[in-house]
C-alpha cells in the first residue's frame, strides 16, 4: 500500500455567497434578517450579479441564520470568509462591483469577528 496524496479538486464557484433569510417571531429579542429586508436584498443581488455576467462563476444563496443578528441583513463571501453588513440595494452594488469584480473590499460594511453592534457609518 501505497501513501499517495489525492489532490483536492478545484472549486467550483469562484466566490460564493451566503446572505441570511432567516426569519425569527416577531419581537425576538435578537431580531432577524428577514425582517430588515435581507430577503429582498438578496434577490436584488441575485438578479444584479447575473447582469454583471457574474454567474455562473460566483454563487449567491440564502443561508439559514448565520448567527450574527444585531449586525443584520448579513452576508458572507467564500473563500475569503469576508463578513459584511447591508442595508440597500446600493451597499449590494458596491460589494458585487468591489469585492466580487474587483478583488477589493468594501470596508466600511465589512464586519469584524468580534464586532457585536454596527459601527455608526453601517447602519442603514
Amino acid at each position: 500500500m501505497t501513501d499517495q496524496v489525492v489532490k483536492d479538486p478545484g472549486p467550483y464557484f469562484e466566490a460564493h455567497v451566503f446572505a441570511c433569510t432567516n426569519r425569527r417571531p416577531d419581537g425576538h429579542k435578537r431580531g432577524s434578517c428577514a425582517e430588515r429586508g435581507s430577503e429582498k436584498l438578496r434577490e436584488y443581488m441575485k438578479a444584479r450579479s447575473k447582469e454583471l455576467g457574474l454567474e455562473p462563476r460566483i454563487r449567491i444563496n440564502s443561508a439559514g441564520c448565520l448567527d450574527r443578528c444585531e449586525l443584520g441583513p448579513t452576508l458572507v463571501i467564500y473563500p475569503e470568509g469576508v463578513w459584511y453588513t447591508i442595508h440597500s440595494p446600493a451597499d449590494i452594488d458596491e460589494i458585487l462591483q468591489t469585492h466580487l469584480v474587483e478583488g477589493r473590499r468594501v470596508e466600511r460594511l465589512m464586519l469584524q469577528p468580534d464586532q457585536k453592534e454596527l459601527r455608526p457609518e453601517q447602519r442603514g
